[in-house]
C-alpha cells in the first residue's frame, strides 16, 4: 500500500512537494491503516477517534497534504481563489473568484474546471477532483493533471480513498435529483 500512496500523494502534488515530504506521509499513511490502534499509541498527539467517517490511514493523507494541493472551502468562490493563490503570481487566471460569487454551483464549477483544463496543456490541463471526505468545509479537492486523471482514480480505488471529477460528480448528482 506504500508505494500505491507515494503513487497517489506525487500524482495529486503534482511537483509541489518534495519526494522526502510524499514518502513520509505514505509510510505514516502505510502504518495507520495496518494497525491504527499501534499508530494512535506511538502517535499521542494525533486527534482522531472512531466518530470520523474516514480511515485512519487516509485521515493521516488527508491531514498532511499542505493547503496548495488540498483545497478546502464552503463556497467555490473561496476554492478559486485558494487555487489560484496556489500557483502563484506568475500564472494569469481569466476567470476570477469574485466573478463567481453569484452565480449557481454547477455554473461556476463548469468555469473552474474551464479555467484549469486551459492551464499546463502538455499535461492536458488539470482536473478538479474532489478527494476524501470533507470534514469541516462543504468542497474539498485536489488538482490532477488530465494526462494523470485515470491512474490517480485507480489509485484511489485501490487505497480506498474517495475521488471523483468534480465537475462530473456534480452534473451526475443534479441528473439523479
Amino acid at each position: 500500500m506504500k508505494d500505491q500512496l507515494i503513487e497517489l500523494i506525487g500524482k495529486i502534488s503534482s511537483g509541489c512537494m518534495n519526494v522526502e515530504e510524499i514518502e513520509r506521509i505514505a509510510a505514516e499513511a502505510a502504518q495507520a491503516y495496518a494497525d491504527p490502534q499501534a499508530f494512535l499509541q506511538a502517535n499521542p498527539d494525533i486527534n482522531y477517534d472512531d466518530s470520523f467517517p474516514i480511515p485512519l490511514g487516509e485521515w493521516v493523507v488527508v491531514g498532511s497534504l499542505p493547503d496548495i494541493v488540498l483545497f478546502q472551502a464552503d463556497s467555490y468562490a473561496e476554492l478559486f481563489e485558494q487555487i489560484v493563490a496556489s500557483f502563484g503570481a506568475d500564472v494569469n487566471f481569466v476567470l476570477k473568484p469574485k466573478q463567481l460569487l453569484k452565480t449557481e454551483p454547477l455554473k461556476a464549477l463548469n468555469r473552474i474546471q474551464v479555467q484549469l483544463s486551459s492551464l499546463y496543456p502538455e499535461k492536458g490541463g488539470y482536473v478538479l477532483v474532489d478527494f476524501s471526505e470533507p470534514l469541516d468545509d462543504e468542497l474539498q479537492a485536489v488538482l490532477v493533471y488530465t494526462s494523470d486523471l485515470a491512474r490517480v482514480m485507480e489509485l484511489c480505488v485501490e487505497v480506498g480513498i474517495y475521488a471523483a471529477p468534480a465537475y462530473q460528480a456534480a452534473l451526475d448528482a443534479e441528473a439523479d435529483d
